[in-house]
């Protein structure tokens, strides 16, 4: 999402698109299981998975080039042209807008829906937040990648385990609101794009999302984001699993990567206090005392995450600590760790996404697979989504379905893992900042997104 200090007043009034509508730890042994599910996902071996949102990169900019793996040198813009993909540093005070306005357009350069002719020729029409001051670093920011210098701890990473290289947003806009919401619940509850004021509870005027655009194909109306839909967080509550989400702590402001604060029940009931943990280092404090969670999502601090305008390219080393923290611990055998970017950011990519619904499927995004048991060296070319990864959670627990997206999503576990080979020895991630970096790290309270 672009940060509102680089937005053209004719951009901030444009992007505040959006809708509403009806659609849609434990001791082993001492779970209720679905026996098939439970098969289905590890054959019991996992028992605790870790899932790692970072922000706002296209797959063809975090790992272009990789050996495997669909990524294109190239880019396509509205007018013919063929434009060069340039490396642009993660360290950048600026952003790119990726509202659902400007999905489209980088879809197919006519802002219309795009159903199953997506062309990914229109990323130069995308707003952006540098130009003359500060300036763009090359003619076209859209089409760049982050320089291998930058991405080498993901790239150690995914050769060591898998890369899924077709794996795309549950929902087709940029917004990281309604992505989060789709990776605890499988849904938005129809809602598009982001609140122009606070990101959750206790709600207010200035939480509605407003719709504006009529060729858009979404419910008129507005909705005020602190609903109560059914999260995995329920589902885990009621089967006894525990669980922990990790975000950072904004004071009196909402926390905007904090998806549980839009939660009614659970931002005004016990686990508001109980399993939404303040800073995200806490998660490796958690590992080393031996108190990790069955389920977990950690999210990033500003300058932890990926995303364009933070000033900071600490976002590898960030998760190579968790991957490590995990590694290096007694969860070792009994874990799956998943890393993905909550949406594209702007970023371009070649891959048209498939058309699903009125709210996806998204641009396309990395995700990688860490696990004793994952595959080494694999590059995945399976589709998922977001509601693959809530698939592998509630197989893995014998848990139900949440929504379309984790039903119509393929799981992980049978193209990223091999449960048939005995756990594999750990090997550290080498990264330029370490876990005692993230532990000491100062508070960073800064909002990223504040549109």
């Amino acid at each position: 999402m672009l940060t509102k200090a680089f937005w053209p007043a004719a951009v901030v009034s444009a992007l505040a698109l959006v809708a509403c509508g009806g659609t849609a730890g434990i001791t082993p042994g001492a779970l209720p299981m679905n026996p098939a599910s439970q098969r289905d996902a590890s054959s019991g071996k996992i028992q605790h998975i870790v899932i790692v949102v970072q922000e706002n990169r296209s797959f063809n900019n975090l790992f272009m080039g990789f050996p495997g793996a669909k990524t294109t040198k190239y880019g396509n813009d509205s007018y013919g042209n063929r434009i060069k993909i340039k490396p642009v540093s993660m360290d950048t005070v600026w952003d790119l807008d990726h509202s659902s306005n400007t999905f489209f357009t980088d879809c197919n350069g006519t802002g219309s829906v795009p159903g199953t002719n997506c062309r990914m020729n229109g990323f130069n029409l995308e707003p952006v937040g540098c130009g003359v001051s500060p300036p763009c670093p090359i003619k076209h920011p859209q089409y760049a990648y982050v320089p291998y210098a930058e991405t080498k701890p993901y790239f150690d990473i995914a050769k060591q385990y898998v890369l899924a290289d077709e794996m795309y947003a549950s929902n087709f806009d940029g917004s990281s609101f309604i992505s989060h919401q789709y990776i605890i619940s499988g849904q938005s509850l129809s809602a598009v794009d982001y609140p122009p004021g606070a990101w959750g509870c206790p709600g207010g005027y200035g939480d509605k999302i407003n719709e504006v655009g009529p060729q858009r194909q979404i419910p008129y109306g507005h909705e005020v984001v602190c609903w109560d839909p059914t999260t995995l967080g329920d589902e885990l509550d009621g089967a006894g699993i525990s669980w922990a989400y990790y975000a950072t702590s904004y004071g009196s402001l909402p926390g905007l990567w904090s998806a549980y604060q839009a939660i009614n029940h659970i931002y005004n009931g016990a686990d508001w206090g109980k399993d939404v943990i303040s800073p995200p280092s806490q998660f490796l404090n958690d590992v080393k005392k031996g108190r990790l969670r069955s389920v977990s999502w950690v999210t990033p601090t500003c300058a932890d995450s990926d995303h364009a305008g933070c000033s900071s390219k600490h976002g590898p080393s960030w998760v190579s600590s968790i991957v490590n923290a995990v590694g290096q611990s007694k969860y070792w055998p009994s874990t799956a760790i998943f890393v993905f970017w909550d949406d594209y950011g702007g970023w371009y990519d070649p891959q048209p996404p498939a058309y699903a619904d009125y709210d996806g499927l998204g641009i396309r995004i990395p995700m990688m697979v860490v696990s004793a048991y994952a595959k080494q060296g694999h590059v995945s070319h399976v589709h998922y989504e977001h509601g693959s990864i809530l698939k592998f959670v509630e197989d893995t627990f014998g848990l139900a379905r949440l929504s379309a997206s984790d039903t119509r999503a393929k799981s992980p576990a049978k193209d990223c893992f091999d449960f048939n080979q005995p756990p594999r020895k750990f090997k550290k991630i080498p990264s330029p900042l370490g876990i005692d970096y993230f532990l000491r790290e100062p508070a960073d309270t800064r909002p990223p997104d504040t549109q």
